[in-house]
């Protein structure tokens, strides 16, 4: 956990960085925001950044934003000043913490952060497999491929194999290659001296500079344009990468991990992935089981969840009851730990009483969907010739798309005729129908349509630019265990 310091918190720096460093985080010291910046991009890195009021909070964040430097920011201020904390929560800080500071809160910041991240919750013997296996590579300095569903937890997991390793105390810095945009996604990695580009406004160590030393996560890999992979390939080759801009190559020593949710192989043979990355990433894969594959796991990671959102919301100790962790357990989590985590998160709000009973249990989808409208009695024809026709044959009440498709209309999934609407219209009802089943999830929902995340998002940034309502992110994108 790495933690910057911005200004001299109101006399208090002292304080805050021993309580931050007693609870294991590094701390670094800068006296303003110009300073803060400096240590950003150069590398340095940092989990939290913790500033002063009386700087300018808005400056930082405008800048962080705009460079794409997306660490936290908290503010600290004297307790005694409420529109000082307002005026910095609206400026973009994630929290306020008073001065002088205090040792719990401090702690629960850090905590907030860091997530939990080297810990794996587990029970079921399939999971304990796949520990075991990352235990046994986690020392070596090996390439590392961790594949699975969406929701699963492979960042989780790639976090537990730097915290075993022999870097652990070293860097982790992970990228997302799913969430930037192709032309962003190589100066993110490799960094840009300045006036490289419009927008370089200063130098930018990337993130195989920022790891040095340490471990580098390149999530969704999958994702990332085939014209990047080659850049990409050297880099891991010769362990040296290039500047935009630069005029000459950087060293680097990192150990790399990378995950997915695709079958890399098809990938591969469909010429989206270059093979000669695939078996540069793959010395060893870890294949992460979907949930519904260790249902062991259910009963352990509801009950985690559960005590981490009733601290969270302040919230007294409470526990499932057997008849909800029945419920659970009878699930089939599309989402995986994902999905089971904002079901827990859910249940803790909508409980009532000492429990966590079956009432508070509303699994993904229930009640969102309207029940199909029943099928209108069948009357028979006349003949063409006038005569009666006679009693058809008992059969089955034939379904709504069952009936439209007799009367020779296509017809959706729901019963819901398709004739008269464009590919474009149904295109449109259908993505956004399926994120708003997935409660704005961006990532479960790409998966559900067979897209990748990139081709949703140009999609849902088209109809929001059209005027039409789109799904805002939920709190589900976010990847744990």
């Amino acid at each position: 956990m790495r933690l910057l310091i911005v200004g001299t918190l109101e006399g208090h720096i002292t304080a805050a960085g021993q309580i931050a460093m007693q609870r294991g985080a590094k701390v670094s010291h800068v006296p303003d925001v110009d300073g803060g910046m400096r240590i950003l991009r150069e590398g340095q890195g940092a989990d939290l950044v913790m500033v002063d009021v009386r700087q300018s909070v808005a400056r930082l964040v405008k800048q962080m934003k705009q460079e794409r430097i997306n660490t936290p920011v908290v503010a600290c201020g004297v307790q005694s000043d409420p529109d000082t904390a307002v005026a910095a929560i609206k400026a973009g800080a994630k929290e306020y913490i008073p001065l002088p500071p205090d040792a719990e809160l401090i702690a629960a910041v850090l905590a907030a952060v860091a997530e939990e991240d080297n810990s794996v919750i587990f029970s079921d013997p399939i999971m304990a497999g796949t520990l075991k296996l990352a235990d046994q590579i986690a020392p070596s300095d090996a390439s590392v491929l961790v594949t699975g569903e969406s929701g699963t937890g492979k960042e989780v997991l790639a976090r537990y194999l730097h915290g075993k390793s022999r870097r652990a105390n070293e860097k982790f810095v992970s990228v997302n290659c799913a969430a930037i945009p192709d032309n962003l996604l190589e100066s993110e990695l490799f960094g840009h001296e300045k006036g490289a580009f419009t927008g370089a406004v200063a130098r930018r160590i990337g993130k195989f500079e920022e790891a040095n030393g340490g471990t580098l996560l390149l999530d969704e890999i999958s994702e990332m344009d085939i014209r990047l992979q080659a850049k990409l390939l050297r880099a891991i080759q010769e362990r040296e990468i290039d500047r935009l801009g630069g005029s000459q190559p950087v060293k680097v020593d990192i150990r790399l991990i990378a995950t997915s949710n695709r079958d890399l192989e098809k990938h591969v043979a469909d010429g989206n992935f270059r093979e000669d990355l695939y078996f540069r990433l793959n010395v060893f894969n870890l294949q992460i089981p979907a949930l519904r594959q260790r249902p062991g796991d259910i009963k352990v990671l509801a009950e985690h969840f559960a005590k981490k959102y009733n601290e969270a919301n302040g919230l007294a100790p409470r526990k499932l009851n057997a008849e909800a962790i029945a419920r659970l357990e009878s699930h089939h989590w599309r989402g995986n730990v994902r999905e089971l985590e904002n079901t827990m998160h859910r249940a803790v709000l909508l409980a009532n009483g000492p429990e966590i009973s079956i009432e508070a249990i509303m699994l993904t989808g229930e009640g969102m969907a309207p029940a199909a409208p029943p099928m209108p009695p069948i009357t028979a024809r006349p003949e063409p010739s006038g005569q009666p026709a006679s009693a058809p044959p008992a059969q089955a009440p034939a379904q709504p798309a069952q009936a439209a498709a007799a009367s020779g209309a296509a017809v959706d999934e729901t019963g819901g005729k398709l004739v008269g609407k464009t590919v474009a219209a149904v295109e449109r009802g259908l993505i956004i129908d399926t994120l708003s089943h997935c409660l704005g999830n961006r990532t479960h929902a790409a998966n559900i349509l067979g897209i990748s995340i990139r081709t949703l998002r140009n999609k849902l940034k088209q109809y929001g630019d059209e005027g039409y309502q789109v799904p805002a992110p939920g709190e589900v994108d976010r990847a744990s265990v």
